[in-house]
This record gives C-alpha cells, sequence and structure tokens, in this order.
C-alpha cells in the first residue's frame, strides 16, 4: 500500500493523498472503531483528517469532534501526527445549550466563527486548527467581515489555513480578491462534491482552484455508494434504502458498464474511483469515510492503481461530466 504527501494546492502544507472522512464515526461507527481507524490511518501514512462541527448528527452536533479529542488525549504524538481540518457555518445545536440564533442557524458571521472555532477547539482537545473551512458560502454576510474574523483567528494561532466547501467558482474568485486586498493567504482548499458521476465542478471550480492555486477535496468520492459496486452489492441481497434503490435503477445502465469495466480492469469498483479522482492534477486528497479498518485498507489500495489513456476514455465514455470547463463546455 502506499500513500503519498504532496502539497495542499500551491501551498507549503504536505498532506496525505487520501483524506481521512470522520462523519461516521460516534453514530455509525463506534469510538472504539473509530480509535482503531484513526490509528490505523496514521500507520499507514493518511496524516489529513477531516471533520465538522455538526458531525455526531443523531446523537449530538460536536460529538464526532469529541471522539476525535478523547483520541488525541491518549497522546503517542497523534495531534502533532495530524493535519486537522474541520468546519463552520451550520447550526450546531447542543443539548446543554439554550436555543441560541447565532448558534443554531446558518452563517458565517464574525460573531459565528468566533464562537464556533472555540468550541472546536474545546470538544478536539486542541490549541490549533490546521484547515478552518467555511463549509458553505454566506453571501449576505460582507468579506470585510467574515476574513476580519479568520484573519483574527491566525493571529492568534488558533487557525494555521482556512478553506472553502461547496463554494461556486464566483465564490472562490470573490474570496481569494478579496482576501488579496486585505494582504491575507486567502483561500487553501476547496471541498466539493466530485464523483465520476457528478463531475459539474469541471465546468468552474476546478478552473477556479487551478487559477488560485487551491488543493481540492472531493467529498463524496463514490457517490455514496453507486460506484462501490452497487450492482453486485444489491445481487448479494443486501437492503439499500429507497432512495438508493431508486438511484441505482436509475443509472443502472452507467453501472452495468462501469462494473464490468471494474471486472476487466481487476480492482474493485471503489477503487477504481477513487484512482480516478487521484489521476486529475488538481485533486489533491479525496475524503474517504470508512466504517471499518477493511473499508480504510481497499481505499489506500486505489492509491496503487494507474489509469490507462484507454481506460480513462472509457469512464470518460460512461460519464462524459459537463463536456469540459466553461465556457468552451456550452459556448463555441
Amino acid at each position: 500500500m502506499s500513500i503519498q504527501h504532496k502539497r495542499l494546492g500551491k501551498h507549503g502544507v504536505l498532506v496525505s493523498n487520501l483524506c481521512l472522512g470522520t462523519m461516521n464515526f460516534g453514530w455509525q461507527t463506534s469510538e472504539e472503531d473509530s480509535f482503531k481507524i484513526m490509528d490505523h490511518a496514521l500507520e499507514l501514512g493518511i496524516n489529513f483528517f477531516d471533520t465538522a462541527d455538526v458531525y455526531g448528527w443523531s446523537v449530538e452536533h460536536g460529538h464526532t469532534e469529541e471522539i476525535i479529542g478523547r483520541w488525541f488525549a491518549q497522546g503517542g504524538g497523534r495531534r502533532d501526527a495530524t493535519v486537522l481540518a474541520t468546519k463552520v457555518y451550520n447550526p450546531v445545536s447542543r443539548k446543554a445549550n439554550l436555543k441560541e440564533v447565532n448558534s443554531d442557524g446558518r452563517s458565517l458571521s464574525a460573531y459565528k466563527i468566533r464562537k464556533h472555532c472555540e468550541g472546536s477547539l474545546k470538544r478536539l482537545q486542541t490549541d490549533w486548527i490546521d484547515l478552518y473551512q467555511m463549509h458553505h458560502i454566506d453571501r449576505d454576510c460582507p468579506w470585510d467581515e467574515t476574513w476580519q474574523a479568520f484573519d483574527s483567528l491566525v493571529d492568534q494561532g488558533k487557525v494555521v489555513y482556512v478553506g472553502s466547501s461547496n463554494f461556486a467558482g464566483w465564490d472562490i474568485a470573490t474570496a481569494c480578491q478579496e482576501a488579496s486586498k486585505r494582504g491575507m493567504m486567502g483561500l487553501v482548499s476547496e471541498q466539493s462534491i466530485y464523483h465520476l458521476n457528478n463531475r459539474m465542478v469541471e465546468l468552474e471550480v476546478i478552473p477556479a482552484c487551478r487559477h488560485y492555486g487551491l488543493g481540492l477535496i472531493p467529498w463524496s468520492p463514490l457517490g455514496g455508494g453507486l460506484l462501490g459496486g452497487a450492482l453486485e452489492k444489491m445481487q448479494t441481497g443486501r437492503r439499500m434504502g429507497e432512495g438508493f434503490e431508486k438511484e441505482v435503477a436509475e443509472n443502472r445502465e452507467k453501472l452495468e458498464k462501469y462494473e464490468a469495466l471494474c471486472r476487466e480492469l481487476g480492482h474493485a469498483p471503489g477503487e477504481v474511483a477513487l484512482a480516478w479522482l487521484l489521476h486529475n492534477p488538481i485533486v489533491t486528497a479525496p475524503i474517504i469515510g470508512p466504517r471499518t479498518i477493511e473499508q480504510l485498507e481497499s481505499a489506500v489500495r486505489a492509491t496503487e492503481i494507474a489509469l490507462d489513456e484507454e481506460t480513462l476514455k472509457k469512464l470518460d465514455e460512461i460519464f462524459p461530466g459537463p463536456g469540459g470547463e466553461a465556457p468552451k463546455a456550452y459556448a463555441w
């Protein structure tokens, strides 16, 4: 198994080419198994961990951060070995708190950024966040306010880098230009949905990342399981949700061709989907969300798969995408 470390976009920090997503920790994966996954990830060379202040879902917002914090608290150099990313924007409802509009709403106000950063630091049991990401765009809040809040956190040593997530291409451009006017580093990364069956970011988000030197961190690289051998799993009688079964039915023709191609290649469908993303030089690290050690090791195997031009062409034929970058994708 081979994990490589590369720069996050044009920036100096080195991160693994797979990012360990922790969204399942605490409600789909037990705390004990979460600890084992994080320990094994470090053993495999994965140093880039991603979480968010809302993860924990049905248990409690922030529960996943608490699990990571207790894992750090074991010591053994875990915190220093990890490039830690978390997020701010969404409501964070905590059982011990009274309902409060700034915590329980969505925004990127200076008030919320400061307050939620402090909450994340306490739950994570750390003094700093390596990559603090805006979980979504807030177009009603002025960039003067948002960048001032992040700049203050950087000055205090609580945040090292700032990233975005779910931004449009023009949001990335605006954020970077506004930061540049203030003499700030600006965005270092964009975390966006990107997989073989959803390639819309190729229109404008990827060109924006290339222009401004952002590293792209794709989330849902397997399309919520669609690209992880969905047809084969259904044939073995594995139960799926009604919504997922509908999505499989809508994409059956593509999936039949895709899974047949994967059998020809001799690799699991999920591993091929990850390898396709890793082939893109703009991609820094797809976010993997293993629920088990076996899923973690399968994801790492994808880093050793080299897809030749013929295979890439076949994948483009099955999943054609938007037709390239804007405006050439739709204009002369």
